[in-house]
């Protein structure tokens, strides 16, 4: 957690690992998704059936790590390098039983658009894996599914005059927010197993100065997705009707995930990596901490949570290897 690693950033704590699991004894391979963006590959064995993956990158802003007796605090304690710290420590334990076809997979940009898990889909390594175990905060509960994420921008032109005659120019802000309104409004796809499809506009931007009619405007959008991507496409398009451009940033569809007998189960809102990496088995996802602490200035995660998610990740992988 000392290491800085916002999206864009992770060179150092990747080479961090590398090193550190080296020296453990691991096989490891630094992917290079990007120049000095590398996700990082770990075996113990040429049969490595269960993958523990999650993400070495954070959001914005960095914050150094603390702690008390009962928490550790800072960016990344909970989403998600207290998971890594988590899977190693249960690969290690397991290890030592002598149980070793278990990888260890660690990506960039998943808090952007996932280029590392999409690169990571096309290695020959996820051919021999069967079940893969991703690592979000879902409050130790085993994820059976999650909804889909498509980021988008939403862009309307104008004209530029004057801004003491407005009727000489057409101003592309009142267009976006006329938009913006009717999307508010709109009813958007519920599914019985995934819940409601939700909007969030994250941002907007546009025009030059106050006294000029604005030309542009743009708002990014971000919809969690219950359903395929063409009936949200549909209603979207509806909805804005030709007054403006919609542009898809990323996309990534609802995924289900297997249900294990033992474990306390629940389907979460957010997205994961799992939808990129389609070729490493079957997708599971548990993990220490609470999404409502991830991306947050207080972000934390319990001590007792993480102790307890590795004997939850170390149960998981032996009923998996024994199936």
């Amino acid at each position: 957690m000392n290491i800085p690693s916002v999206s864009g950033d992770e060179e150092a704590v990747g080479l961090f690992l590398r090193d550190y699991l080296k020296n453990l004894g691991w096989t490891v391979e630094l992917q290079e998704v990007e120049p000095k963006r590398n996700n990082v590959i770990a075996c113990l064995n040429d049969t490595p059936r269960v993958f523990l993956s999650t993400h070495m990158d954070t959001v914005p802003p960095f914050i150094a790590p603390t702690e008390d007796d009962e928490k550790i605090y800072g960016r990344g304690s909970c989403d998600a390098k207290g998971i890594i710290a988590s899977h190693i420590t249960a690969a290690e334990n397991l290890r030592r039983e002598r149980i070793e076809d278990i990888g260890l997979l660690f990506t960039v940009d998943e808090e952007e658009s996932s280029k590392g898990s999409r690169a990571a889909n096309d290695l020959p390594i996820a051919e021999r894996c069967e079940y893969l175990i991703n690592g979000e905060p879902t409050d130790l509960d085993l994820a059976i599914g999650s909804k889909g994420s498509l980021r988008m921008l939403l862009k309307t032109k104008g004209k530029a005059a004057h801004s003491a005659y407005p009727e000489m120019g057409e101003s592309a802000i009142e267009k976006l927010l006329d938009i913006l309104q009717t999307l508010r409004e709109t009813d958007l796809p519920t599914d019985e197993f995934f819940g409601e499809t939700t909007l969030n506009i994250g941002t907007i931007s546009g025009g030059l100065k106050t006294n000029v009619i604005p030309p542009f405007a743009e708002a990014g959008l971000h919809i969690r997705m219950v359903t395929p991507l063409e009936p949200v496409m549909e209603i979207l398009e509806k909805a804005v009707a030709g007054r403006g451009e919609l542009e898809v940033m990323s996309c990534s569809l609802p995924v289900k995930m297997l249900e294990v007998e033992g474990f306390n189960q629940k389907v979460v809102r957010f997205t994961t990596d799992i939808p990129q990496l389609t070729n490493w088995g079957t997708p599971l996802l548990l993990g220490a901490g609470s999404i409502l602490d991830a991306h947050t200035k207080h972000e934390f995660v319990l001590k007792s949570d993480l102790e307890r998610s590795v004997l939850l990740y170390e149960n998981l992988i032996r009923k998996l290897l024994n199936t």
